[in-house]
């Protein structure tokens, strides 16, 4: 497998080994700003034309890996964000979301390449993009530039690991499903939990990502085939709204927003895509990579919830396989398969969160020394521990994915860039342009400081509700 991982077929592998480079101090503010001298005495300075990336990806390629990685945990729970929200509320709400994260994505790239510009580097990581825009902005956020980077990578650590919570209690309640079908049981989720506790932790001892690759061409396989057989217990039957809301009720709407910001937003991959692109300049644009995938990824979306919700009305669970019929075989296979999937899953994107923990913290502050090995195996345990006490404490999936959509992604995917627009921009707009870029960069920011808040304390009380009746 190759540095950045391109040439090798298993795209979960790809998207993570993205993902961690994103997290990685190689496009660091502290590095890039070294450059090389010839960048620096190029006036016009093209941050595209300086990109030293082995193995570029082509524009489909990049397509793909956004489409691919919007299919998992949080598409599958699209028909529950919807029953919080009504079929017809889901439909527009899950659509004006996507432009808004579209939108909010456009400003982070644009803003990456026109700080690299200034900077006289190749490409930046988000921390570091942070970084430098509060740089460029007035006295105040000057103050807190040098700590945004890490605040940033907090969030992106948060939401790594609650990802990780996600996919083990996913895991755990499919095989539960399949047990309780197969023995007519009624097995307790937590103890599927404790058995898959220790193949938890040996994949995620796993050090190369190389070596998980043969396995994510297989979860990549398993998921497409999952998904047909989905659609096929969907669509088997009428389609009917009777007796389904067309608008929820509004308390669960916070329910509904972190939800599909879960399952919509990529934003910590986007850079690292973005800059290993062989043209990145087609990346964004009206008709570029970005909005096409988006196009696809909120059509997916919508017709996943709409249709899903349709089906199974106010009994649909946080997972649609759970919905699925409990004694046809079909139906059993697709658990076994996602919960299979996913949790070759964990093991990447935990991937993510283990090297944002000791490549950038933990392993700088322990230094050279002959146990170092030992301390990284057992910062990779204790994070998976981290994860599976967490799945313990709180085994409810839809809630989970709720939480973590509003409290990371209001802030990484709304809030955040909104302020990185406004910092890069500060000092070179002025009248009406100005006002424009303060007026809805505020916006921005207000309605992901309000779903950070109300959607992060809503799913609070409605996970506290749930474990205290």
């Amino acid at each position: 497998m190759s540095k950045n991982g391109h040439n090798n077929p298993a795209f979960v592998s790809d998207h993570v080994d993205n993902i961690k480079q994103q997290s990685a101090n190689k496009y660091s503010l502290e590095l890039a700003e070294k450059g090389s001298s010839k960048a620096a005495k190029d006036p016009d300075y093209n941050p595209y034309e300086h990109r030293e990336v082995p193995h570029p990806t082509t524009n489909w390629e990049t397509l793909f890996h956004l489409l691919k990685g919007s299919l998992g945990t949080g598409i599958l729970a699209m028909p529950n964000a919807f029953r919080n929200s009504g079929y017809l509320t889901g439909s527009i709400g899950t659509i004006v979301i996507g432009i808004i994260c579209t939108y909010c994505i456009h400003q982070l790239v644009k803003a990456e390449y026109e700080l690299c510009r200034r900077k006289r580097v190749p490409s930046m990581n988000y921390p570091a993009v942070a970084e430098s825009a509060l740089h460029e902005g007035p006295g105040f956020f000057k103050c807190c530039a040098p700590y945004i980077g890490t605040v940033v990578n907090v969030f992106l650590l948060i939401y790594q690991l609650g990802t990780c919570c996600v996919y083990v209690v996913f895991v755990a309640s499919n095989i539960k499903s399949i047990v309780d079908a197969v023995y007519d049981t009624n097995m307790d989720v937590r103890l599927c939990m404790i058995i898959i506790l220790v193949p938890l932790i040996l994949i995620n001892w796993v050090r190369q990502l190389k070596y998980l690759a043969p396995f994510s061409t297989l979860a990549n396989l398993i998921t497409m085939v999952s998904f047909a057989i989905i659609c096929y217990y969907i669509f088997r039957e009428p389609i009917s709204t009777e007796g389904k809301d067309a608008v929820g009720k509004i308390e669960n709407f916070p329910l509904f927003f972190g939800t599909v910001l879960f399952a919509l937003e990529a934003i910590g991959v986007i850079l690292p895509l973005e800059n290993e692109m062989k043209t990145p300049h087609k990346f964004g644009g009206s008709c570029g990579v970005l909005n096409v995938s988006m196009v696809w990824i909120v059509f997916l979306y919508v017709g996943m919830g709409l249709f899903g919700y349709l089906n199974y009305g106010a009994d649909v669970l946080g997972s649609i396989t759970l919905n699925l019929p409990q004694h046809e075989i079909p139906a059993q296979i697709v658990k076994g398969m996602l919960a299979f999937a996913i949790y070759i899953t964990h093991g990447l994107a935990c991937y993510v969160a283990i090297d944002i923990t000791w490549n950038d913290y933990v392993g700088k502050k322990l230094g050279p020394q002959r146990n170092k090995l030992f301390w990284e195996y057992a910062v990779r345990t204790g994070l998976v521990l981290i994860t599976f006490l967490l799945a313990v404490a709180i085994p409810n999936l839809e809630l989970f994915i709720s939480l973590f959509g509003a409290l990371c992604l209001s802030a990484l995917g709304l809030a955040f860039p909104a302020l990185i627009q406004i910092c890069t921009h500060w000092y070179n707009t002025s009248g009406l342009s100005k006002a424009w870029l303060l007026l809805s960069n505020f916006v921005l920011i207000i309605v992901g400081i309000l779903g950070l808040i109300i959607g992060t304390y809503t799913s609070l009380k409605e996970i506290v509700l749930t474990f205290t009746e």
